[in-house]
C-alpha cells in the first residue's frame, strides 16, 4: 500500500488539475485498482487539497518551466569608481534571458532616478535592439528604482512585469548568479578610475561570458560559438582578457600551423 500511496501522490503533484476520479483512472491504466475514496484519503492524509484548490496554486518552478523561453530577469549591480572627491557608486542595470543566459547591459549611471529608468525602459523595449525583444515576461525585485512609471512603460509594450515578493533573492537566482560571477571574476579585483574604465571592463567580461566561458547551467557549454577543436588536434594557446584576469584556451588548427 505504501507504493500505491507514493504513486497517488506523484500523479497528484504532477497534475494539479486532476481530480480523484481521474487519478483513479490513471492508476487503473497501470494495473492498480483502487477506489476513489482511497485516492481522496491518501491525498488528505498528506495535506493535498482537491483539484480545484490545488490547480489554483502554480509553483514558481512550474511557472518558470511553462514560460522558460520568453522569460527575462532584470537586476542592478554596483561598482565603485575613484574620482577626485572620493569613491562614487555606479549602478549597472542588466537583463538576463533565462533560457540561454544571454546578458544585456542596459545602462550605467550614478543616479538611477525615474528619468533615467524611463530611458532605460525605452531601450529595453526597442523593437530592433531591445533586450526584451521576443520576451513576454520580465522578472523584477521590489527595488524602488523600478517605479510605477517604469513598470507601466514595460507593460504597455506587451511585456508582463512579475514583481517578486520582498527579500526573495532565490526567486531571481539567475540574475543573482550573474552578479556574483562578474563581481568575483572581474569587478572586485579591479580599481576603476573613471566610468570609461568600468565600461571597458564590463564589455570585456561580457565578451568572455558569452563566447569563452563554459556554463554549468547549459550543460557546461558556451553560450555562443563552439570549441576550436573537438578532436584534440592543434597547439593549445592561452588567450587573455584584462591583463590575464580572464583566461580561456583554444587550439590552433594543424592546417594553419603547417602553412606558416
Amino acid at each position: 500500500m505504501q507504493k500505491i500511496s507514493a504513486l497517488i501522490l506523484r500523479v497528484a503533484q504532477d497534475n494539479p488539475g486532476w481530480g480523484y476520479t481521474r487519478i483513479q483512472g490513471a492508476l487503473d491504466n497501470l494495473g492498480h485498482r483502487v477506489s476513489r475514496g482511497t485516492v481522496a484519503n491518501v491525498l488528505k492524509r498528506h495535506g493535498i487539497e482537491p483539484s480545484p484548490e490545488r490547480s489554483k496554486r502554480t509553483t514558481w518552478s512550474t511557472f518558470l518551466k511553462a514560460h522558460w523561453k520568453v522569460l527575462a530577469a532584470g537586476d542592478f549591480l554596483t561598482a565603485e569608481i575613484w574620482r577626485t572627491r572620493g569613491l562614487v557608486t555606479h549602478y549597472l542595470l542588466f537583463v538576463i534571458s533565462l533560457a540561454d543566459r544571454v546578458v544585456d547591459l542596459v545602462g550605467i549611471t550614478t543616479r538611477p532616478d525615474e528619468a533615467w529608468m524611463l530611458q532605460a525602459g525605452r531601450n529595453l523595449i526597442d523593437a530592433e535592439s531591445g533586450a526584451m525583444r521576443g520576451k513576454g515576461y520580465l522578472i523584477l525585485d521590489r527595488d524602488r528604482k523600478y517605479t510605477d512609471q517604469f513598470r507601466r512603460l514595460i507593460r504597455d509594450s506587451g511585456t508582463n512585469v512579475i514583481r517578486l515578493p520582498p527579500q526573495s533573492p532565490n526567486l531571481n537566482a539567475y540574475a543573482e548568479r550573474f552578479v556574483r560571477s562578474i563581481k568575483s571574476e572581474c569587478l572586485n579585483q579591479m580599481i576603476f578610475i573613471g566610468q570609461a574604465s568600468l565600461r571597458r571592463a564590463v564589455a570585456e567580461y561580457l565578451a568572455h561570458y558569452h563566447e569563452e566561458r563554459n556554463h554549468q547551467g547549459l550543460d557546461n557549454r558556451l553560450i555562443r560559438g563552439a570549441p576550436t577543436s573537438r578532436q584534440g588536434v592543434g597547439t593549445v594557446y592561452r588567450k587573455q582578457r584584462l591583463g590575464g584576469m580572464l583566461n580561456f584556451y583554444c587550439r590552433e588548427p594543424m592546417w594553419l600551423a603547417s602553412s606558416e
